[in-house]
């Protein structure tokens, strides 16, 4: 962990370092980290008052030191200060060409896979509120509902997961205003969805070949069965450098031989992990078949 320097933290105009000091921040970030990986530099002090100062009032603890207390001993508490601090910036199609990678190398054998029986499985890792979720199910289905039946009525799960209670809430919901669509394909848009009143939802028998559910990526994984394809995109970015290797190497281990790991632009494979992949396309990774 970064440490703060002395000079670095400046008291808020108005508020007390009783209220909120260096020791506060410091004890905040070293939780956020332990529970959830996230790294807070310095310069994010500003983000954690404002963030946390709210619930420092629901609560009634009138100090962030008392807050912290209570964080410590009550885990419902401790689930509010880490909702509260994770990022979900998302939109439908970001960073296009992972799924027309999937879509143009990928869907063919997994289709082939569904028709003959065999099960699929796909893990959206930090969904958010499921705009990559639903985007790389459509980009699975197809524009062709009749081809798409092959997954429809096969053995095909796409795990969703994220630890933000706001963000599972949402991928579990499906519900979009219709202006956040404008980077799928029409195609898909048509096949997939229905829409009302400038509000999109995603059509039901796409739905039911998901399972969103909260996880801490940190924390023990209950999935035993291998995954053709993994989803991880810029949640990394808030890890440091050990933290990112450790869950890259669980996933790849997640991974089927030949099956696709698909990371953020800023992210890379690195560690262990690196000598069991094989780069295919922009943060694109294979899984070596042996």
């Amino acid at each position: 962990m970064n440490q703060l320097s002395p000079g670095r933290f400046k008291p808020f105009p108005g508020i007390s370092e009783q209220v909120y000091s260096r020791t506060d921040f410091e004890e905040l970030r070293q939780i956020v980290y332990e529970v959830a990986g996230i790294v807070m530099p310095p310069e994010k002090a500003t983000l954690i008052y404002s963030r946390i100062a709210p619930l420092v009032r629901e609560s009634g603890q009138q100090t962030f030191g008392r807050y912290i207390d209570l964080i410590r001993v009550d885990k419902s508490e401790l689930r509010k200060t880490i909702n509260a601090l994770t990022t979900n910036h998302t939109f439908f199609y970001r960073e296009r060409h992972h799924f027309d990678h999937l879509a143009a190398s990928v869907r063919s054998d997994l289709l082939a896979k569904a028709a003959s029986g065999q099960p699929v499985r796909i893990w959206s890792a930090g969904c958010s509120t499921g705009e990559e979720l639903y985007s790389l199910t459509m980009t699975l289905l197809g524009p062709d509902r009749s081809e798409a039946r092959a997954f429809l009525q096969g053995d095909v799960v796409i795990l969703a997961t994220d630890l933000a209670d706001h963000a599972v809430a949402g991928a579990s919901a499906g519900t979009y205003d219709f202006d956040s669509l404008k980077d799928v394909p029409t195609e898909l848009i048509r096949a997939w969805t229905t829409h009302k009143n400038g509000t999109v939802n995603m059509a039901d028998d796409m739905r039911k070949l998901i399972r969103v559910r909260r996880l801490n990526l940190l924390g023990e994984w209950p999935m035993r069965r291998p995954f053709d394809v993994i989803f991880c995109r810029n949640v990394m970015i808030y890890f440091d450098n050990p933290t990112k290797e450790r869950l890259v190497s669980r996933f790849v281990d997640q991974l089927l031989p030949g099956g696709h790991l698909y990371i953020g632009h800023s992210e890379r494979v690195s560690g262990p992990a690196e000598r069991e992949v094989d780069l295919v396309g922009g943060t694109i990774y294979r899984k070596y078949s042996s």
